[in-house]
C-alpha cells in the first residue's frame, strides 16, 4: 500500500508526501475547505459515517461480545442480521430511522441498497440470513457487508450492489468469511479503500482470526491503525488501499 497516496487523499490531518508536510500551500487550503465524509470504527462490526447534513450507524452491538458499545448519535442504522452483536439499534441515540433488510432505501439525502445475502455457507442453514449495504453518502458508496458467510458474492448479488468506493469487510473467520475470502471479496469488487472489520479484539470475548491475517493475504501487512478516516469523492487514492482504523472507545 502506498502511504503517499493515501496522504494526500485521506489522512490530511497527520498528512505527509515524500516526508513533508502540507503547511501553507494552497493545495493544503483547498483541502481545508472541503467537507470530508469520515468513517469512524466503534468496534467489533460497527461504523458511524458522518456525512455534510446526515450520519449513519452500522450493527451497533450489545455486551454480548465483552465490549461496551460506545455513547454515539446517528440518523440512520443499519442492521445486517438479528443477532444481538448487530442489531442493538436501541442503544443509538438520536431517535434513528433503522433499516433491517434489503430494498432500496432514502433518507435525508443518503441512498441504500440492502442485499440479501447468508450468514454461512450453507445458505443460511447454520447462521440464517443477513444484508449486505451499499450505503451512498455524499456521493461516496460504502459497502458494509455485516456477517457475510458466503465463499463468494454471487453474480447476482455482486450486479446488484453496483459500485464500490469503500469496503467495510468482515476478515475473522469462524462466523464470517475468512482472510483469504476477504481479500478475494477486495479483489472482486475493485473499491479504492478496504476496511477490515469483525476481527479479534482482546477486549472481546468472541475469538476470531487477528486483522494481521488478512493483512499478509491482502498484502498490506505495514498498516499503521488511524483514528478515523476522513474523505472526499474526488480525493481517492489512485490504487486500492488497506485502511485500519482504531477503535473507538
Amino acid at each position: 500500500m502506498s502511504q503517499n497516496i493515501l496522504c494526500d487523499s485521506i489522512f490530511l490531518h497527520r498528512c505527509w508526501v515524500f516526508g513533508v508536510r502540507f503547511l501553507a500551500s494552497g493545495s493544503y487550503i483547498h483541502h481545508l475547505r472541503q467537507k470530508f465524509m469520515d468513517i469512524i470504527f466503534l468496534g467489533h462490526a460497527a461504523f458511524k459515517l458522518k456525512g455534510k447534513q446526515t450520519s449513519l450507524v452500522t450493527d451497533p452491538y450489545d455486551t454480548s461480545v465483552g465490549l461496551k458499545f460506545p455513547k454515539v448519535d446517528a440518523d440512520i442504522v443499519t442492521v445486517s442480521h438479528g443477532h444481538g452483536d448487530h442489531n442493538a439499534k436501541d442503544l443509538v441515540s438520536g431517535d434513528p430511522f433503522v433499516i433491517d433488510g434489503p430494498g432500496e432505501y432514502e433518507i435525508k439525502g443518503v441512498k441504500i441498497i440492502g442485499v440479501a445475502s447468508f450468514h454461512d455457507e450453507k445458505e443460511g442453514k447454520e447462521r440464517g440470513l443477513n444484508t449486505i449495504y451499499n450505503i451512498k453518502i455524499d456521493g461516496i458508496n460504502v459497502c458494509h457487508m455485516g456477517d457475510f458467510g458466503q465463499k463468494s458474492l454471487t453474480p447476482e448479488q455482486q450486479e446488484a450492489l453496483g459500485s464500490v468506493d469503500v469496503l467495510l469487510v468482515p476478515t475473522g473467520g469462524v462466523y464470517t468469511i475468512d482472510a483469504q475470502a476477504a481479500a478475494e471479496i477486495s479483489a472482486s469488487l475493485e473499491p479504492k479503500i478496504v476496511i477490515p472489520m469483525h476481527f479479534l479484539d482482546q477486549e472481546s470475548t468472541i475469538k476470531i482470526d487477528p486483522v494481521e491475517k488478512f493483512l499478509k493475504e491482502i498484502g498490506s501487512e505495514v498498516v499503521k491503525p488511524e483514528p478515523k478516516l476522513s474523505i472526499t469523492r474526488d480525493r481517492f487514492p489512485a490504487e486500492q488501499s488497506v485502511v485500519l482504523l482504531e477503535k473507538k472507545s
